[in-house]
């Protein structure tokens, strides 16, 4: 048997079953850690040669104590001081910015890059994971939101591998497996609905942000259990998708299946439906793309299909949640319109977190940022950039207008 590795030489099985090398980006947030809590238990299969941060140094350090990577990266210069001078890192070399942890996402000694930075600021070490033919499994979808028209054609030119970590469209993708694109009749995307889908408007209006942290079937991180209470997520998971995969807008759908056992589904043009069901536990499908396109026992335990309730599936709401339909208006228009929304919605999320507005304020400032902004079309990294720039901007001159 053969194995390719992205623009590696060829390898034999026996070769394949050498420790992956791996570069975790994004190493504290919530996927890093269940990532490394996963990679504790197969120890066998993994060598971790890089770790990177924002600002959680304690973590960092503790992480760091128990791997031994041969490289890490803090974005902030500060913090990294800090590191520098707190623990022994004699075999461990220290970076610092953008750059630094760019660097260590295309190290020569790193074969998998697991990107889980949250957000925007994702995008430039992805990029480069990319343009290094790296194979990444890929937990933030905000690069492919941002930039996945660009993106996705120099994964195809360099020759890299892109595994969707986040459970839907890594459902998707273990559903398409083989499958030819004209085959599809549309991809289904799941929602559980987050934790206000029986609330009325008026009711949302007065939420707080404990209420939206707290989600009803996924531990996640700040950021993304807001935009699941806002169903923002599910927007930018159909501009994932559409990019990503490679199909059209009209054939992306989205259901609302509020006990989270199916994480997603493809219809193909013979009327069959292929779904992946399975445990509300973000390690499996982080198993799947750190050990593609192997597929290894798991220490998670499996799910008990007696047990789990009857299966319940209902069709979103737009009005009610028109987050939702922000996603499909930016996939529609294309271009910069889609690191439009990104941005403001990232910035009305933080504001939301800081209670400067309220619930209802996050998906209407998205709206009128949008607004505002004509799409350019094919843009550039540059291009992108400046796009998200003025969003934010534009987004925070909205929030101190209202005081």
């Amino acid at each position: 048997m053969i194995i390719r590795r992205g623009k590696e030489d060829l390898v034999t099985t026996s070769e394949a079953h050498l420790k992956k090398r791996i570069a975790i980006l994004g190493s504290t947030g919530s996927i890093g850690c269940s990532a490394l809590d996963l990679l504790r238990q197969i120890p066998e299969r993994f060598e971790i040669v890089g770790l990177t941060a924002n600002e959680n140094i304690s973590l960092l350090r503790k992480q760091v104590e128990e791997w031994q990577p041969r490289v890490i990266a803090v974005m902030d210069e500060e913090k990294c001081k800090e590191i520098r001078t707190s623990i022994n890192l004699r075999k461990t070399d220290v970076l610092s910015g953008i750059e630094g942890i760019s660097e260590v996402a295309v190290r020569k000694d790193v074969d998998l890059v697991l990107s889980a930075i949250v957000g925007s600021a994702g995008l430039t070490p992805t990029m480069a994971a990319i343009e290094a033919g790296k194979q990444i499994a890929l937990a933030s979808k905000e690069p492919v939101v941002m930039a996945g028209e660009l993106l996705m054609a120099e994964v195809t030119r360099r020759g890299a591998t892109l595994i969707p970590v986040d459970s839907e469209p890594n459902a998707i993708f273990q559903c398409l497996q083989g499958r030819k694109k004209e085959s599809i009749r549309r991809l289904i995307v799941t929602a559980s609905g987050g934790p206000f889908r029986n609330l009325s408007r008026e009711e949302m209006s007065r939420v707080t942000p404990e209420e939206a942290l707290s989600h009803p079937a996924w531990k996640m991180g700040k950021k993304i259990s807001v935009d699941s209470a806002t169903m923002v997520n599910k927007g930018l998971e159909v501009i994932e998708a559409h990019y990503m995969f490679g199909i059209p807008v009209s054939k992306i759908g989205v259901v609302v299946h509020p006990e989270a056992k199916i994480h997603g589904m493809v219809e193909f043009i013979d009327g069959n439906i292929l779904a992946v069901i399975g445990v509300t536990d973000m390690r499996a499908p982080i198993q799947y793309a750190l050990t593609y396109p192997e597929k290894i026992p798991t220490p998670i335990k499996p799910l008990d299909l007696s047990q789990i309730s009857p299966l319940t599936f209902q069709a979103p709401d737009t009005a009610k949640f028109p987050g939702l339909q922000c996603g499909y208006e930016a996939a529609e228009a294309g271009g910069t319109m889609p690191a439009v929304l990104n941005a403001a919605n990232e910035i009305a999320v933080a504001a939301f977190i800081e209670r400067k507005i309220g619930f209802l304020d996050i998906t209407d400032l998205c709206r009128k940022v949008m607004s505002k902004h004509k799409a350019g079309q094919k843009p550039g990294m540059e291009e992108i950039l400046e796009a998200d720039r003025w969003a934010r901007e534009e987004t925070n001159c909205l929030i101190k207008s209202k005081g």
